[in-house]
């Protein structure tokens, strides 16, 4: 095992924000309804996977790590559905409350003949009410001990609020923890003073309201330090779909192309690469490195179908093939 990657084991991860069930249903159409103008999905299979932090959860168990997992969900048939996924994978339940205010964010993806035909969203996702929010924090106050890094994965379904991501940011500081974000567009701008903010392009665009075409370096760069304005944080990362990543301590700005891959699915790229950039913030590694192996990571996952965690093996080749190959010249 690379003595970089080899360092994850035994490393503790409190992920905090929104959780998800990703359901599928996959079957074959062979014709269409005579009631309506739709295809007939004749059932082949039900597949109930983690998504949203759990799937962050998930490549951190797979990294050899062991993910703490904190976040609100509701008390429903889909909520005891998520803890049995949890349970199948020997992950604890000690983070997750359930509420009566909240419902377990749920997505059905119908596929007919491996295209996907239609999705359904089951949740809400208005801000945690006062008896969570105070929960959640006491929660995070209890964990934070436990853990050698804190990531923060927002995907602005309520768990993560503008009222708690301060606090939670501040205990963290206090605990001496660094602290990695995956942000969305809703609380984009509450992430202040962060160890790691990793944002895609979009997230940027919207998050600063910028016309400008970020594809072009110097427009993002420019962006970039436009945001560590508001921010302040140390490093930002910036995930740029095919052209690979962007990473800063804004002083140098690092350009990592991306490796040439047989893409089948992005879906939970950015999870992947939350997870291995925060395993390497607990790891004190430095940041070219950060990149690189983070980009390595979400472009594996994306030669997978749907939602799936990195494979620790192939990463492990590929990034010491990479790492023999930089050594050498």
């Amino acid at each position: 095992m690379n003595p970089i990657i080899e360092q994850f084991s035994g490393k503790k991860v409190l992920i905090i924000g929104d959780v998800m069930v990703d359901a599928y249903i996959m079957g074959k159409v062979e014709r269409v309804s005579p009631e309506a103008p739709v295809p007939i999905v004749n059932i082949e299979s039900l597949d109930n996977r983690l998504g949203g932090a759990a799937n962050v959860a998930l490549n951190i168990h797979a990294l050899g790590a062991t993910p703490l997992l904190c976040t609100v969900i509701g008390d429903d048939k889909e909520g005891i559905e998520f803890l049995n996924i949890l349970d199948k994978f020997q992950m604890g339940h000690h983070g997750i409350l359930k509420s009566d205010d909240r419902k377990t964010t749920t997505k059905t993806r119908v596929l007919g003949n491996k295209h996907q035909l239609l999705r359904l969203d089951n949740e809400v996702t208005h801000d945690l009410c006062e008896q969570d929010h105070n929960a959640l924090l006491n929660l995070v106050n209890d964990m934070l001990p436990l853990c050698d890094v804190v990531i923060l994965q927002d995907y602005n379904k309520g768990v993560l609020t503008s009222s708690n991501i301060p606090l939670i940011i501040q205990m963290a500081k206090t605990a001496g923890k660094p602290i990695a974000v995956d942000p969305k567009k809703k609380n984009f701008l509450s992430y202040n003073g962060v160890t790691l903010f990793k944002p895609n392009l979009k997230e940027i665009k919207e998050g600063l309201n910028s016309d400008q075409n970020l594809k072009v370096k110097s427009n993002l760069i420019e962006a970039v330090k436009e945001l560590n304005k508001h921010l302040n944080n140390s490093i930002t990362m910036v995930t740029l779909s095919e052209d690979g990543v962007m990473i800063t301590d804004h002083q140098n700005f690092d350009f990592i192309p991306a490796h040439l891959r047989n893409i089948s699915d992005v879906s939970g790229a950015g999870d992947t690469v939350i997870s291995v950039a925060s395993l390497c913030l607990a790891c004190n590694t430095e940041m070219h490195i950060i990149a690189e192996l983070s980009n390595l990571a979400g472009g594996l996952v994306c030669e997978e179908n749907g939602v799936v965690p990195i494979d620790l093996e192939k990463l492990n080749k590929e990034f010491s093939a990479l790492f023999n190959k930089e050594t050498n010249h």
